[in-house]
């Protein structure tokens, strides 16, 4: 009976011995072997985020529409090229008058003349410009003997609105030429006069408008020392333009003027020089 106990324990015992040893081993084992072939940890389910790529613009988008900026550039020289000009225009000028016609044998030339004007214009070439005139319009010594008058005022305004053709020379020299109606207004006095009322007309006297009533004798009411006539008539002439760095334009006009009303006349050839801007 011991026996067969001692052998059961042995047997026990090197069972035991036979287990530990393999235990050992296989732990020196898992120690000593390489890296290389340690078992890869298993792969996590979840999937590994793509590689975002920088963005890149669409250089398509970016790029500029260089057909459509050259068309716009094209459409924007085109409107600057079509309206290389102002809309309005302004201008005053000075001067001295001219004498003529059956003014100029009672007027004497050199009176100051004044203007100012304005001119709305349709394109380069073609406007329409509106002017006021006043002309001094001095009588002659001769005519102041004849009408018995120790002296003498004696002017004349327009107002004149007329069609302007503008002729382009070169970029800074330019003519213009122009024509229309316009309205007269030549108003006067005399001082120190000894005519009698009465007296026969002659043709001072005709031209002053003393006679307008009566082509025989001059009023008897003495009237007949202020003059005050409307007229109408029309009025033709043309200027150069010179401009300068600044964009104001001089320039220099000459025009003729004739009004008249119940054949009574009054003739101006106005010189002027000024600004137009």
């Amino acid at each position: 009976m011991m026996g067969k106990f001692a052998s059961v324990a042995a047997t026990a015992s090197g069972l035991t011995l036979l287990v530990l040893t393999i235990l050992l081993g296989t732990q020196a084992v898992a120690q000593t072997a390489p890296a290389g072939q340690q078992t890869p940890a298993p792969p996590s389910s979840a999937p590994a985020p793509a590689t975002q790529q920088p963005s890149t613009p669409n250089s398509t988008a970016q790029q500029p529409d260089t057909g459509q900026e050259s068309a716009d550039e094209i459409s924007t020289s085109r409107r600057k090229r079509l309206h290389d000009y102002k809309n309005w225009t302004f201008n005053v000028g000075a001067g001295a008058n001219v004498d003529s016609g059956a003014t100029k044998t009672w007027v004497r030339g050199g009176g100051i003349v004044g203007s100012a004007g304005v001119a709305r214009n349709g394109n380069k070439y073609l406007g329409l410009r509106a002017d006021f005139i006043f002309a001094d319009l001095p009588l002659r010594d001769s005519t102041q003997n004849l009408a018995l008058a120790t002296g003498a005022r004696s002017y004349a305004y327009a107002i004149t609105l007329d069609p302007i053709i503008n002729i382009p020379v070169t970029k800074q020299f330019n003519g213009y030429v122009l024509f229309g109606p316009g309205f007269y207004h030549r108003a006067g006095s005399l001082s120190g006069d000894t005519t009698v009322p009465g007296s026969a007309c002659n043709g001072f006297w005709a031209w002053w408008g003393a006679c307008s009533n009566s082509n025989i004798s001059v009023p008897l009411s003495g009237n007949f020392v202020n003059s005050s006539q409307n007229q109408f008539g029309y009025n033709l002439g043309g200027g150069i333009t010179r401009k300068m760095p600044s964009g104001v334009e001089i320039y220099a006009e000459f025009r003729l003027m004739h009004g008249s009303h119940n054949g009574i006349t009054t003739d101006m050839r106005p010189i002027t020089i000024g600004f137009r801007w």
